[in-house]
């Protein structure tokens, strides 16, 4: 059995939680359904709490991150605006440096145990 660590992180905004996998992970199923609906079923929420959650980060960094058009023949649509997409970017390169330096870390302190 070997041992792996594991990072939970999340970024706030004067101390307000703006940023977390799961908030990141409704914003990327917006932007690859086109849809808040799609994406809010696709992770086992109710419309009202994801476009709650959308709002809530949007209102805590002061930005616009999705844009919605109503309605129509086909129905509505959903997508990020700019600052969604570079805001994931930034959380998913974070993540990813944040989860490097662990195993970096997590390696070379273990290793020193186990001598």
């Amino acid at each position: 059995m070997a041992l792996e660590p594991r990072i939970k992180l999340w970024v706030e905004k004067d101390g307000h939680l703006v940023l977390s996998d799961y908030r990141v992970r409704i914003l990327q199923l917006v932007e690859e359904t086109g849809s808040l609906a799609e994406a809010a079923e696709r992770l086992g929420l109710s419309y009202r709490r994801a476009w709650g959650k959308v709002r809530e980060i949007e209102r805590n960094l002061g930005l616009s991150l999705v844009e919605s058009e109503v309605g129509g023949v086909g129905g509505g649509s959903s997508s990020l605006t700019k600052d969604g997409r570079r805001l994931i970017a930034l959380y998913q390169r974070l993540r990813r440096r944040m989860e490097g330096e662990l195993g970096r870390e997590f390696r070379q302190l273990f290793k020193k145990e186990r001598e």
